[in-house]
């Protein structure tokens, strides 16, 4: 599958993996323990309730546990061979809708796309190629 470079969720990648049937039963069992854990634990946004576009970020601070439950889901992903893009900002959008003590859920306008990955780069790499 080739990457679409444009925003999806973890969750709804793997949901959608669920409904097509791309899953060995055991990885399916997976998933489905850890999306009720989240849904335990974490606040369901009402923007992500009703649809809304919206993008939700966890906070730095208090996303230690719900990264730890992520793993297994990304490692699905890259099983599966779902490309995806674990992503920090500062600047999570133009309008924050809503936050509890483990995320920000900000509103989307327009649609979302990501970019290219840049090359990677450190500053050893650019003295280097000064001299």
């Amino acid at each position: 599958m080739s990457n679409t470079m444009t925003g999806r969720g973890v969750f709804s990648m793997c949901v959608e993996m669920l409904r097509n049937d791309e899953m060995e039963e055991e990885d399916a069992d997976l998933f489905r323990e850890i999306d009720s854990w989240f849904a335990e634990t974490l606040p369901w946004p009402p923007q992500c309730r009703n649809q809304e576009k919206v993008v939700c970020y966890f906070k730095t601070e208090n996303a230690d546990e719900m990264m730890k439950m992520m793993g297994p889901l990304m490692w699905l992903l890259e099983r599966y061979n779902h490309p995806f893009y674990v992503v920090y900002t500062n600047t999570p959008g133009e309008e924050i809708v809503y936050e509890d003590q483990y995320q920000i859920v900000a509103r989307v306008t327009g649609n979302l796309e990501i970019a290219d990955i840049p090359e990677s780069w450190s500053p050893e790499e650019e003295e280097e190629s000064e001299e």
